[in-house]
């Protein structure tokens, strides 16, 4: 009661926020006279101005009204466009590092300029980022005349560009580019060698568009790079043989399986014990199972497989989840409909998928580097976004990346009638229903968006309206490439289209046709006749009731339903929309009460008959708030586990460009190698130990082993008098005569080259070990919780244990390999390269590959090349450069790292 009567009284903080933001709108209007007055030689003289007056010590606070003015002015002679009121004050949002929730049509991209202008005279560059490349070309090249005409600069990162052109984008004064694009260069810099070879500056200031769709929606889908394992491929499709005959025998009449349990809510499938049994009985059957039982320690991959194979056959579905085109299982987004070329699902699940579809199975494999988008946009010091629907995400914006978000008032009220939903009990019938009201929209010549969840219902539509003879554009993954000629038409008197999750497709849909599209579709055509073409269908669409949006079912998020209806009513245009529902859809047999189907019969709920009720829309509102809290308790949990890791991230990344930037790395080197002689001397002479209990003999096979000096060690144990401090030191001493007389026969040069190569390569590969093991940490953390234990504090120990490997693992790789180097007289031939793909996918990752040599020196420095010491089987002194996954040379067939590269306590 009190906090409604105080909302009356001093209104909403988003009220308060708009009436000061109003009042700086004035302030700018009133610079507007004075600035029309400038020629443009002048106008443009403003940028250097303002830089001027921030070198005397002026806030971009105190520019903000002067600045902003003149952006205007120069979009009126750069664009022909003045911005509204309203888009002053979504500038505003936006530098203040808000978010600004501005309805369809309020022209976003123009809003971003105001904020890109003023932040980019810091000289310290400003991203915008978009959802595909599509949008950031085209809104770099639109805006970059407005940027051009005050004399800045604008880059454009998109796919398929070099490093030159990359670092000269981000170079630029303003950088346009997609969120995958930035997130992959962040990743790929910190694998580079080089501080010159590296692309990104340093963050500085961001505006994301779209931002509930790349900050809320993928924001559990890590990015990924990710090089080739050694699995062999054929064990997934054997596999998926025996899931597949497991699924068809183990199915019941009325749909369920007595082998696994199924949870859509959360996305699992689990072998019932009987299930279990039964799979342990056909592994052997078909030769997969040749000892023990399947849930023995050896096992475990098969496990892995069994799991994964259940997945891709009774969770993932082709045409919804993913299709197959010319060979190859391509991803759909679940959010936006759109083909994810390239991006592959992690752990093993794509390739389970490719063998359920029967085409080429491709190799798995393993993290080499990886960030989320919420640690990503997390490095920036100032970030903003805009969106049309970020108010249902408020809370998770304050919580996550400390946003606040700003309803912006559209330029002109929203005239369209949102309609109840209509509820049927059937799919068949509600898909009649929809086709009979588009029927009637087209008598009256009024346009209609029908949007769908997934192509398998986009298709279903379609087949229903070919059979009644009605023409129509279906846009969906398998039409991507005509995606915005069809959305740039669908205003056209009586245009219908079908589109799957029309959110974000950054094209308005314009009330009687898109003016520069059908120009450039029509290049012969006289443009004024388009242009008086397109002004007469507005008015007839106008008067038809403007554009209908159909919506053909609800999604888990009240956002993609928003964004789907504020397609409609743009600019305020009439228009109407409507969703129409049934007892088999997702969301209601999922998450729906299950007293509704029950509740409806009582009611005398006739086939072909609809209920429509605001109670309906309540109680379909409620289960989609059930859902969006569910997927935020799941994103806070991936960010927590995240957060472990990210910390650790910075750290090595930090300690990389620190080895990059340093003229010489042989004080690390040094103090690397007296931390390993310590620890050796330490294992093998134990403090207050008596001298016959010295291990002598072993310390010194030690030091042979890892730095390849035979010292006399059992003679100085021999001595009167001596202690473990002055083993160590003579020790010390000789290892740091022998790194000196290597070094002067190298010269300072390529010593300096070979300890900085060695160092980083050393730090990437046991880095990536590392993300492998947390990985498999992470998989099996949860079933700590059965013994009463908190599973994130768990893995915070663990990682945190793990990280401390790590340092000693880079320690003694980087000692042994310096100590082994020797000068050869010519270079190995260069390791062919592994294709680069880098991913982003859902939770377990999406995978690309990028091939890292072991950390040995491969490379050639002037005239002189550097070979490392090769592994023998038959010269146990070689092993220690064995990589600590492969297989031990003794032949035990054991792991180098559980055999002999075993780390002793």
């Amino acid at each position: 009661m009190f906090a409604s009567l105080a909302r009356a009284v001093f209104g909403t903080s988003n009220d308060r926020a708009l009436k000061a933001f109003r009042r700086k709108v004035n302030a700018i209007a009133a610079w507007e006279p004075e600035l029309a007055a400038l020629d443009d030689e002048a106008l443009r003289g403003q940028t250097a101005k303002f830089k001027a007056r921030l070198e005397e010590g002026e806030t971009l606070d105190d520019l903000l009204e002067e600045a902003f003015a003149t952006v205007r002015e120069a979009a009126k002679r750069a664009l022909g466009m003045r911005h509204f009121d309203v888009q002053m004050i979504g500038g505003m949002v936006l530098h203040s590092g808000r978010i600004a929730e501005m309805k369809t049509g309020e022209g976003k991209t123009l809003v971003a300029t105001l904020a890109v202008y003023l932040n980019a005279l810091t000289g310290k560059g400003v991203h915008v980022v978009t959802v595909n490349d599509y949008l950031a070309r085209r809104d770099a090249e639109w805006m970059s005349r407005l940027y051009g005409f005050l004399g800045l600069t604008t880059g454009i990162i998109v796919h398929g560009l070099d490093d030159p052109q990359r670092r000269a984008a981000y170079a630029a004064d303003i950088t346009y580019g997609t969120n995958n694009e930035f997130g992959f260069d962040y990743l790929r810099d910190n694998m580079k060698y080089r501080l010159e070879d590296m692309v990104q500056r340093p963050f500085n200031f961001a505006i994301v568009d779209e931002v509930d769709s790349i900050l809320i929606d993928e924001a559990r889908t890590p990015l990924i790079i990710s090089g080739p394992s050694d699995e062999p491929t054929d064990l997934y499709v054997k596999v998926d043989s025996v899931v597949a005959a497991l699924v068809a025998r183990g199915r019941a009449e009325d749909g369920a399986n007595q082998f696994y349990d199924k949870d859509e809510k959360a996305r699992t499938a689990i072998l019932t014990d009987l299930g279990s049994e039964t799979v342990e009985q056909m592994l052997r059957e078909a030769g997969l199972l040749t000892e023990g039982n399947l849930y023995d320690i050896f096992n475990i991959s098969l496990v892995h497989h069994v799991q994964q194979s259940l997945r891709a056959r009774v969770l993932y579905t082709r045409d919804v989840d993913y299709i197959v085109r010319d060979g190859k299982v391509v991803i759909i987004d679940e959010f936006t409909g759109r083909m994810m070329e390239g991006r592959r699902y992690s752990d093993g699940l794509h390739q389970a998928l490719e063998a359920k579809e029967q085409v080429t199975v491709e190799r798995e494999n393993q993290t080499l580097a990886s960030i989320t988008f919420q640690n990503y946009f997390r490095l920036f010091p100032k970030l903003a976004g805009m969106t049309g629907t970020a108010m249902t995400e408020a809370d998770e914006f304050e919580q996550i990346y400390k946003l606040e978000v700003v309803d912006i008032p559209t330029n002109v009220p929203v005239a369209r009638a949102d309609q109840d939903d209509e509820v049927y009990r059937t799919a068949a019938e509600k898909y009649e229903a929809v086709a009979k009201l588009i029927e009637e929209c087209r008598e009256r010549g009024q346009p209609v968006l029908v949007g769908t969840t997934s192509i398998e219902k986009s298709e279903i539509i379609s087949a229903l309206l070919n059979k009644k003879k009605i023409k129509h554009s279906v846009l969906n993954a398998r039409f991507h490439e005509q995606e915005a000629k069809i959305v740039a038409q669908a205003g056209a008197p009586g245009a219908i289209t079908i589109a799957t999750n029309m959110a974000g497709r950054g094209t308005d849909i314009k009330l009687g046709g898109n003016y520069e599209m059908r120009v450039q579709l029509e290049p012969e055509a006289d443009p004024e006749r388009i242009r008086a073409e397109i002004d007469a269908n507005h008015d007839a669409v106008k008067a038809a009731g403007g554009l209908f949006v159909i919506g053909t079912e609800r999604h888990e998020s009240r956002r993609i339903d928003n964004q789907l209806r504020g397609r409609s009513g743009r600019q305020g245009d009439p228009g109407a929309s409507r969703f129409f529902l049934s007892l088999e859809d997702d969301l209601m047999r999922i998450f729906g009460s299950g007293r509704m189907g029950g509740m409806l019969q009582r009611l005398g709920l006739q086939e072909g008959e609809a209920i429509v009720h605001p109670w309906i829309n309540k109680a379909l509102e409620k289960a989609q708030k059930k859902v969006e809290t569910r997927n935020f308790d799941m994103r806070k949990n991936v960010l927590k586990y995240d957060d472990v890791m990210n910390d650790q991230r910075k750290e090595v990344y930090a300690q990389r460009r620190e080895f990059m930037a340093a003229d010489t790395v042989s004080s690390v080197v040094a103090e690397m190698r007296e931390d390993m002689i310590a620890t050796s001397v330490a294992m093998r002479i134990p403090e207050k130990a008596f001298a016959e209990q010295w291990q002598s003999a072993e310390l010194a096979e030690d030091i042979k082993r890892l730095l390849g000096l035979e010292l006399p060690i059992a003679d100085w144990a021999a001595e009167e008098g001596i202690d473990e401090t002055g083993i160590r030191e003579r020790i010390v001493a000789a290892a740091e005569a022998a790194s000196a007389a290597k070094a002067a026969q190298f010269g300072p040069e390529l010593n300096n080259y070979i300890e900085k190569s060695v160092l980083l390569q050393t730090l990437d590969h046991v880095w990536k070990e590392h993300l492998l093991a947390l990985d498999y940490l992470r998989q099996g953390i949860g079933l700590r919780s059965y013994g009463q234990r908190d599973p994130l504090n768990e893995y915070k120990r663990e990682a945190f244990a793990l990280f401390n490997g790590l340092l000693d693992e880079l320690r003694q790789r980087v000692t042994h390999v310096l100590a082994h180097v020797v000068v050869g007289e010519a270079p190995p031939p260069p390791p062919a390269p592994e294709p680069v793909v880098e991913n982003h996918s859902p939770p377990g990752g999406m995978v690309g590959g990028l091939a890292l040599a072991e950390p040995v020196v491969r490379a050639a420095a002037s005239d002189q090349h550097l070979q490392a010491a090769q592994v023998d089987p038959a010269r146990p002194e070689t092993w220690a450069a064995t990589p600590r996954n492969a297989p031990c040379p003794c032949g035990s067939g054991k792991k180098f790292k559980y055999c002999h590269g075993r780390v002793q306590n």
